[in-house]
Parts: C-alpha cells; structure tokens; sequence
C-alpha cells in the first residue's frame, strides 16, 4: 500500500518526452500513485505509457510537438488543463544531446540543445507555475538535470550548459514560489540505460571508463527514476524547495 502523502489520486500532470525512457517510466508510476498524465513527444506514436497509464483506470492524452518552439510550450500547458481539468504535477524531462569536440561544435547544435534543455524548461515551468498560482492551490515542478549539472562532461558542452543552467532555474524558481505552495525541485541522473547513452554504450572504451567509476558497476535503468519522481510530486516533499536529487550510482562519490 502507498502511504497516504504519495498518493497521488485527483492530481493531473504533464510529463514531456514521455515517450519512451525515463519520461514513460515517470508518467506511468504517476499514474501508479493516482494521477492523470498528460504525455508528450516529438512523433506522432504515444508509446506504450498512454495505454498503460488507462489500464490503470487513469485518464490519459497524448500531445505532440518540439519543445524547442516557445507556441508549442503553451500548447501543452493550456491543452493539459483543457483535457485534465488543470495542472497539479509538470516534469520537465524533454531532453536531447548532441556530441562533437569543443573546437568543432556548430552553433546549430549549441542553439538546439539549450532551447529544448534549458529555455524550454523555463518557459514550461513559467506558464505552469502561472497556471497554478491561479489555481489557487498546491502544485510540484520537477526538472530533469543531470550529474553534469555539477560536471563539464566529454564533448557535450551544450549539453552540459544546459544542465547547469536547469539546477540553478530550479533553485531560482523555488525561491519566489516556495512560500506561495509551489515545490520546484530536479532530479539529476547519472548515466541511464536510455537512447541519449547509445552512442557511449557502443563504445567498448567509453563505456568501460564509465562503468569503472560507477560504484553501483552498472548504468541505471529508467524505472530507477520513477520513485524519485513521485516522490518530489507528492506530498511527501512538501518542504523539500530547490533541491536537486542526484541518482548516479554513486558517480559523484567516487
């Protein structure tokens, strides 16, 4: 049974890139403790979650469009209300890499990667966070950072702007909305088992330096993230403001 302040039950949330990976895995245990999910991609197919998040006895939509486009960000936040009824719970985790040497990275990959990373999670977390001060009651942001939120990583420097740049929006988000009943926090992966870690997970090379300082000696499944994730959208954190919760398997320890 789950304890009474990780329920979710009369909550309704936006989760973006809900459709596969660590976003599937968050909007279905969302709807594991109670809420109606709104799911979100870049290609016309749901996935899986939407289906499983009905067999649950949940509502759930499913809305397209790049994050990248600032209409799109409005789109999703007024179609969640419009569908759901409002927005309790948004989990910021559309996200996309691109790698390539420091000296050779092109402004195009640079623009893309902060605008899906970083400004959209401002703008999502902006018109969310409007919404729900309107709304007149309690609600949760949760951000998807990245242990390269605290580290310059290997060839992804946009990438790793972006992700410094999500802990510090959560930790000044929090600030102005932690005494008006809105929780702004994120979560900070390690090196997960998703489409993002392909190109490391091929190479024989990379992937062992990155395992031989994983302490866990492994990489992390998405399921892993979705306890976190419910955790920080329920009542359960209600005093928790501007915290990111790193889980990398011990990386930043070793």
């Amino acid at each position: 049974m789950i304890l009474k302040e990780f329920q979710l039950d009369g909550k309704n949330a936006l989760v973006t890139g809900s459709h596969k990976g660590l976003g599937a895995a968050i909007a279905v245990a969302l709807a594991q403790a109670g809420a109606n999910v709104a799911c979100h991609g870049r290609v016309p197919n749901p996935g899986k979650a939407c289906g499983e998040i009905r067999a649950l006895g949940r509502k759930a939509s499913y809305f397209t469009g790049d994050v990248a486009d600032a209409k799109v960000c409005v789109e999703l936040i007024e179609k969640t209300v419009g569908e759901l009824g409002s927005i309790d719970i948004l989990i910021n985790n559309a996200g996309t890499i691109r790698r390539a040497p420091a000296a050779e990275y092109s402004a195009e990959d640079w623009d893309e990667v902060i605008a899906v990373n970083l400004t959209a999670v401002f703008r999502l977390s902006q018109l969310a966070g409007r919404q729900m001060l309107l709304q007149g009651r309690p609600g949760k942001i949760v951000n998807i950072a990245s242990v390269l939120s605290f580290q310059g990583g290997i060839l992804v420097p946009a990438y790793a702007a972006a992700k410094g740049g999500v802990a510090q929006l959560t930790r000044a988000f929090s600030n102005e909305w932690a005494a008006k009943g809105i929780n702004v926090n994120a979560i900070a992966p390690g090196y997960m088992a998703t489409d993002n870690t392909t190109a490391l997970r091929n190479d024989p090379a990379r992937s062992r330096q990155i395992l031989d300082r994983i302490p866990a000696g492994r990489w992390g499944e998405p399921r892993e993230i979705a306890g976190a994730a419910v955790f920080l959208s329920s009542a359960a954190s209600d005093y928790v403001h501007g915290h990111v919760l790193v889980m990398d398997g011990g990386w930043l320890a070793r």
